[in-house]
């Protein structure tokens, strides 16, 4: 069995690699050639989770089981740590085992980079960013892969969590201008796409302050109780995008709170990933606020795991 860190992972695979495979996987949901369960979260502590998320592609002939720990209050270690196992369905073999915290933050972002590809106006060049934990960092990337940003505000409620996150960009060699802001309403009305990545079980922005032409990634919150969006934002939305249908109506707290209120019913939602990979432009206006929501699924793991032992060519 290989085992792979994430360090050598991060030499190998990138962003524009994990968009492709997750258009791959996500032909493979559309043909109903994936198996798949809807990821088990369990409570490990008052503020921190298990997740379990196993998936089969039977074109590609691959299985994973990722193993994600979120710990929000780690200080020294990632707030996210996770593992893949991956196992081959023509003998059944257990091929690799890898670290998959670098991985989970990539899929998302390659999943924020093809929602916002096909939402976000064509002219978005301030992207803002509300919640700079190690998730958002990779949300960047993806935005950054579709738009040309010119400017990036970014809001932590924490401010030295927000200027490390900046000089960590800086670092990677991103060419936008990074603003720190005091005020997460200097984030929300000052930009055309908006990233939100936290955990909050309140909302962290009012919606009324979004101005028109707004694009929302909200890829932060995964469980009914985490809410990081205000029902405004919700309503104010006039297409709304999940990355699954399944996992969104178990766990996309802000959507199941709206239907459960009667902002928006279920079938106000226009579709997910799979529906729009492969469509053209889907924006009807410059004026209108568009949202993309995320919680996770199984396959887009499968999507990177797989990406991973192709480009390493192992077997």
């Amino acid at each position: 069995m290989h085992f792979l860190k994430d360090k050598e992972i991060q030499e190998v695979y990138k962003i524009h690699h994990a968009i492709e495979d997750v258009r791959l996987v996500l032909n493979d949901h559309r043909n109903d050639e994936l198996v798949e369960a809807n990821r088990i979260v369990l409570p490990a502590s008052a503020s921190s989770s298990m997740l379990y998320m196993p998936c089969i592609s039977t074109k590609q002939k691959v299985s994973i089981i990722k193993t994600v720990s979120i710990f929000p209050e780690n200080a020294d270690l990632p707030t996210t740590q996770g593992n893949i196992l991956v196992s081959n369905l023509e003998d059944g073999r257990h091929i690799a085992s890898m670290e998959a915290s670098y991985l989970t933050r990539l899929r998302t972002g390659a999943m924020t980079a093809i929602a916002t590809d096909k939402l976000a106006r064509k002219n978005s060049t301030v992207l803002g960013v509300i919640g700079t934990g190690r998730m958002a960092f990779e949300q960047v990337l993806g935005v950054l892969e579709v738009r040309d940003i010119k400017k990036i505000i970014l809001f932590n409620r924490t401010r030295s969590k927000a200027e490390k996150f900046k000089e960590d960009l800086e670092a990677f060699g991103v060419e936008s201008g990074i603003e720190v802001a005091d005020d997460v309403n200097r984030v929300v009305t000052g930009s055309d796409i908006l990233n939100c990545a936290t955990q909050s079980k309140t909302p962290v922005f009012d919606g009324s302050e979004l101005k028109k032409g707004t694009h929302i990634n909200g890829v932060g919150s995964f469980t009914p109780e985490m809410i990081e969006m205000d029902m405004e934002t919700i309503r104010r939305a006039e297409q709304i995008y999940l990355d699954d249908m399944d996992g969104a109506m178990e766990e996309a707290g802000e959507i199941i709170k709206a239907v459960e209120e009667g902002v928006i019913s279920w079938d106000d939602i226009k579709g997910t990933l799979a529906d729009i990979f492969d469509k053209g432009f889907l924006r009807h206006s410059e004026d209108e606020i568009t949202l993309y929501k995320c919680v996770g699924a199984g396959y887009f793991d499968l999507a990177v795991a797989n990406g991973v032992m192709k480009i390493k060519n192992l077997k």
